[in-house]
Parts: structure tokens; C-alpha cells; sequence
């Protein structure tokens, strides 16, 4: 992937020369560089890995799958606070990760505990096994793990080739 990136900054340097300017102008380069993502997007199957860009784009949607999951459990937090009562029942439990690695477990780990309604208590020393606190166990464990299962299916897209 580095190889992409670097090809990508030479055609677009090449491009800026091809153009035959005074001065540096950064549009010319912009476009050079543009071109640049055209021409190695054709050329990927060469370098054996995925296109650069991809990467880019996996780490632009785990964001977008975070938002939307902060912002769902954000309401339901919410929602519970301003009922007239408050009937929760906290609990802990367990969830095995497919996940692996100095970075995505740790990264799984803060995207659940900046999510309200939720804390990662403790990690193994494995690292595959988290005890998870949730807010109403009984109500909101299902959509608890459907969140984890999209938070580790993302984090995976964006580590592993």
C-alpha cells in the first residue's frame, strides 16, 4: 500500500512538471494527484494488495458506524432519564471477540465505552473475552451485541487486507 501511495505522489509531481508552470500551484498538483488515483486504481492488480484507497474508505464508515450507534444509544440513555420511572435492571456479562492484536481490541474496547449505556469492565489477558456493563442487561443486551458485531466486522475492515 505504501508503493500506491508514493507512485500516486510521483505521477502527480510528474503531472505538475508536465504542465510546464512559473510557479507551484497546489491545483495543478491536486489534479495531478487525482489523475494519479486514476491511473494506479488501473494498475492495482500489479502491487497484490487492495487499492490504497480503500483503507481510507473503511476507516470513513467505522466513523459513520460509530455516530449513528452513539447517537442511537445516546436517545435511549436519554429516554430512560426523562421517564417519569425508572425501571432498569444493570447487569454484567459476557461477549467473546473475533478480534486480535495490540489495536483492535483496544479500539473495540473504547468505541463500547464511549457509547452511554455501556463500560468494558475488563479484558482477559487473552484478549478475545470482554465483561461488559450495560446499563438495562435484560432490555438492551441484544442490540448491545449487534452493535459489537458491527463496531468488530469495521474495525477488521480497516486493519486486515
Amino acid at each position: 500500500m505504501p508503493a500506491q501511495f508514493i507512485l500516486n505522489l510521483f505521477i502527480a509531481l510528474l503531472w505538475v512538471l508536465f504542465q510546464d508552470e512559473d510557479v507551484f500551484r497546489f491545483e495543478t498538483f491536486l489534479i495531478g494527484f487525482i489523475v494519479g488515483i486514476g491511473i494506479v486504481f488501473l494498475m492495482r492488480r500489479f502491487f497484490g494488495g487492495r487499492f490504497y484507497l480503500h483503507r481510507l474508505y473503511s476507516i470513513v464508515k467505522l466513523f459513520f458506524i460509530f455516530n449513528w450507534e452513539l447517537i442511537l444509544s445516546s436517545v435511549v440513555v436519554i429516554r430512560q432519564i426523562l421517564s417519569p420511572r425508572i425501571d432498569l435492571e444493570p447487569g454484567i456479562f459476557k461477549y467473546k471477540t473475533v478480534l486480535r492484536g495490540e489495536w483492535e481490541v483496544p479500539t473495540l474496547a473504547l468505541l463500547l465505552t464511549l457509547t452511554p449505556g455501556s463500560v468494558v469492565m475488563e479484558v482477559t489477558p487473552e484478549g478475545n473475552v470482554f465483561y461488559i456493563h450495560a446499563m438495562d442487561i435484560k432490555r438492551y443486551r441484544g442490540d448491545l451485541e449487534r452493535s459489537l458485531e458491527k463496531f468488530e466486522k469495521a474495525i477488521m475492515e480497516v486493519t486486515r487486507q
